[in-house]
Formats: C-alpha cells, structure tokens, sequence
C-alpha cells in the first residue's frame, strides 16, 4: 500500500498525517478545516482509502468490522471517503461550481451538482470485447458474466461450432450501460489479421478478453499485440479447463494431480505467447460452467484494478455474485458511495418523512438505492427464481436465509428502516457538527446522520444477505467450499 500525499477534488493538499498545505484562508470564508480528522491512506492504484489511523500511521478499525470488513460510520470517514471520490466527481460537468457551493456551506447547490455525477456514475458506458479461437466459449463466457445461462432470454447464442458472424453487443441484463460484445473467432486458414482489425473496430471497447480452448496460436498472439499497439489492455483466457481436468484424471487415476495439470495447461499458454513477441503474458484458467473456480477470482482483480475508477465501480456492481472475493470488491466499492447517496437524498428534494418529522429527505432516492444493492448481489426477485431454478433447492428455503427485505423496497420500507436508524444517529450528528469542514452536511444534522446510517446498515445487510445465499445454494453440491473463499457457481 502506497502512502503518500493526496490532492483532492477541493483543490487542496493533504499530507498523510492530515496536515493542511498551501495559502491561509481567513476563518469563516470556507468549510476546508486547518486541522483534518485522521489522515488519508493511498493504495497502490492511487485511490484514497478512508480509516483511521494511530500515531504511527499503522491502520486500525472498528472491532465490530464483521467478516467482510464492515466499517462503523464516523464522521471524519464521510469526508475521507468524499475526498477519496476525486476521480469519480471529475464527472461533473462543473467541477469548480461543485467545490464552490461545497466551501460556502450551500447544501441544495452541492446536492444538485453530486444528483447528476450520481447519474453519470450510474450510467457510465463500459464496453468489453469477448474474442479468440473459434468455439473456445466465448458466447458461454458472454452469457455466465451476465448471469444467464445458454437458453435464457436474451442469452447470446452457443453451439458447437462458431456463431458468431458480426460483432454483437450484449448489454448486462440488469446494468445495459455495461455491454459485452461477442465477436468473431479466430482460427480459420482464411483470417486475416489486418481486415479482422477494421470488422472488429478495436479502438470501440475499454478492454478485451481472449479466449482459447486450446493452445494459444500465431493469430491470437497477433490480436493481442494489436491491441496492445491501440493502447488497451487485454486478458488471456484458456477455457475447458474442467475437460482437460476430467481427461487427465480418467487416463491416469493413481498418479493424478490436479495442481500438476493446471500447471501444464498454464505453463504452456504462457510459453507459446512468448514465443510470439508477448512480454510476460499473464493466462487465466476457466471453466465456464463454473465460472467460480479456478482463476476467475485472479481475472476479476486484474480486470478491476486496470479500470479507471468510474468504470471500476460500473464493472464490479454488475459482476455475477460467484464468490467471496466479488462479494468483497462489490461491498467496498457502493460503500464508497454511500456519502454521496446520502447527499443526494438530503440535499436535492427533501421531505419530511412520514412517521420521522425530524428527519427530511428524498425517499424516491434512497428506494432506488436500496433496490440497486438487492438487484447488485443477486437478491431481487428475478435473481432468486433464477438461483431456484439452477440448483433445484425450493425457493422458500433460499427466502429463509434472507435477514433484509424479500420483496421489493418501498417508501414505505425505507421510512421504516430510517426510523430504526434515527435512534443511533444522534450522537453521529453531533460529531458532523464538530468537524467544520462537513459544515454543509451538518446544516440538515439529524437527517443525513440517519440517512447515511441507514444505508450503511441496510449494505452490510445485503452483503450478508448474498453470502448467506452462497452457502445455501450449494449445499447439496460436494464441491461446495473451494480454495481461496470460492464456491461453485450457483446463479448470479
């Protein structure tokens, strides 16, 4: 982890230690504090992280964190957090009005500005090209990212034999901004690299996943370094692994080793893309029937940590919830936005809340919020059905390990859960008035404390919802706890 010096979206700097540098303003004539809560800890791709740290710099949180490291709110974590969203709050189309209505303490300014980065960050375009050797999965592969199986609707189309004709675009069934684009397969005697670059039109897709089910050719290594010459990243894939697996430890039962077979089948991709000018090639082992196991958990990191960070989060909400280690990276990111949610729904359109006359606020936002975290971990209606029907477990018994809401979140729901959370919120409130630089915050006290402390509560639910899920779904399944916190897939 990288520590450093951190220039945020406010236009000033802060060391690790919180030490405010550059010119004096006088006292009253801005919200930026000459004493910052905590300090900023910067990890190794840039992105500030909100904690708390001691005198030594050394991390530390709540003993309460809970499995997935679940942080207690805390005031001095707002801002941290909200300084942390530089890059994102670049999607503002007025940058210098949103730091300008945030120091003079003016809330509905701040909220409508934060209200359409929150829709640009919502609606963020991702696009993602699926190619490689002709029928290596990629369509199987389009279709598991998304949730879908082969026969479901709007899956793309699979067989044993290439299907792919034109480049298809394939939005996420949940997020459409998030598209996957199923393109045509290399391998025929006939391609021709330089007119596949023009059909496919490589400067189109954030990025780029390459497929083989066998071993990486000439063709593929050329696609590659085409891409690379376009300035994108790209993701080596050798599909079927589970076949090999099943191959091998059918021909040689008593000295099988499955450890020993991933090896090969790695080493070998790797040996033959080096032999074809690629500088240390990484290869991602999948079998894209249980998309969990093997690498995929290694692909997603990589995938997320190469985004920038506006597109990182699109990518992770949208990802199928396959393991622990997406459950993690999922949680983190909506965690990081949960500020910015709670600003939106305090500062944009508020209204006293039925029941909760203390506490004002858009109940039109915050349902869409909750709804957006059910929908992210797979727990809305649709989702379940579907996870019923992959497994075969009754869905009544899914429902049972459910502790958040089974249904579809309402205003009225969310007023219930603010009034449970406005018990406990005093006391945040108390400490958001205590720390100047959240003056603007500070000015709705009560109501953005029991908002934000709403939400968070209602995360880690969901969070613990989703795994709770995993566990049940495959607990008739005998390969059910894998190495690393992986399970085999059970439905997005």
């Amino acid at each position: 982890m990288r520590v450093g010096v951190v220039r945020g979206w406010l236009g000033t700097s802060m060391s690790i230690h919180g030490e405010r540098q550059g010119r004096h303003r006088p006292p009253g004539t801005s919200l930026i504090s000459e004493s910052w809560p905590a300090c900023l800890h910067v990890d190794a791709c840039g992105n500030a992280l909100a904690g708390v740290s001691d005198r030594e710099g050394s991390w530390s949180s709540s003993p309460e964190d809970g499995e997935l490291g679940v942080w207690q709110p805390m005031a001095s974590e707002v801002f941290q957090s909200c300084l942390s969203q530089c890059k994102i709050l670049e999607l503002s189309k007025d940058t210098r009005a949103l730091k300008e209505a945030f120091e003079a303490g003016d809330l509905p300014a701040v909220a409508a500005k934060l209200q359409s980065t929150l829709h640009s960050l919502e609606n963020v375009r991702l696009d993602i090209g699926v190619t490689g050797g002709m029928g290596s999965g990629k369509s199987t592969f389009v279709n598991a990212i998304r949730g879908l199986g082969d026969e479901d609707t709007n899956s793309a189309c699979t067989g044993v034999v290439e299907m792919t004709v034109d480049p298809t675009p394939y939005p996420h069934p949940k997020y459409p901004s998030v598209v996957f684009w199923d393109l045509p397969g290399i391998g025929t005697s006939a391609f021709r690299a330089d007119k596949y670059f023009r059909r496919v039109q490589l400067f189109r897709y954030d990025f780029f996943l390459i497929i083989t089910s066998e071993s990486f050719t000439a063709d593929l290594a050329e696609l590659a370094l085409e891409i690379l010459r376009h300035g994108k990243h790209f993701y080596c894939i050798r599909s079927k692994v589970d076949v090999d697996i099943t191959a091998s430890r059918s021909r040689r039962p008593s000295s099988f080793s499955e450890e020993r077979v991933l090896n090969q089948i790695r080493d070998d991709c790797v040996q033959r893309l080096e032999a074809q000018g690629l500088r240390d090639p990484k290869v991602f082992l999948l079998s894209m029937f249980e998309l969990g196991k093997y690498d995929f958990h290694l692909l997603e990191e990589s995938m997320v940590r190469d985004l920038e960070s506006h597109k990182r989060h699109a990518f992770l909400v949208a990802l199928p919830n396959i393991s622990k280690p997406t459950l993690e990276r999922k949680a983190a990111s909506l965690r990081q936005h949960t500020w910015l949610v709670a600003t939106v729904a305090c500062g944009a359109n508020p209204r006293p809340v039925p029941g909760l006359p203390e506490v004002a606020c858009d109940l039109h936002v915050l349902t869409r919020a909750l709804e957006g975290y059910r929908h992210s971990f797979g727990l809305d209606g649709g989702s379940l059905v579907r996870l019923a029907e992959q497994t075969g477990q009754p869905l009544h018994e899914i429902l049972q390990v459910l502790q958040g809401p089974k249904t579809k979140v309402t205003e009225a729901l969310v007023a219930e859960l603010l009034g449970q959370a406005s018990g406990d919120a005093s006391a945040f409130s108390q400490k958001l008035l205590n720390v100047p630089v959240l003056g603007s915050l500070a000015s709705c006290g009560l109501s953005f404390a029991t908002v934000y402390r709403m939400l968070r509560t209602s995360l880690d639910v969901a969070v613990s919802d989703a795994q709770s899920v995993l566990v049940q779904a495959s607990l008739d399944s005998p390969d059910r706890k894998l190495p690393d916190g992986q399970w085999s897939q059970p439905g997005a």
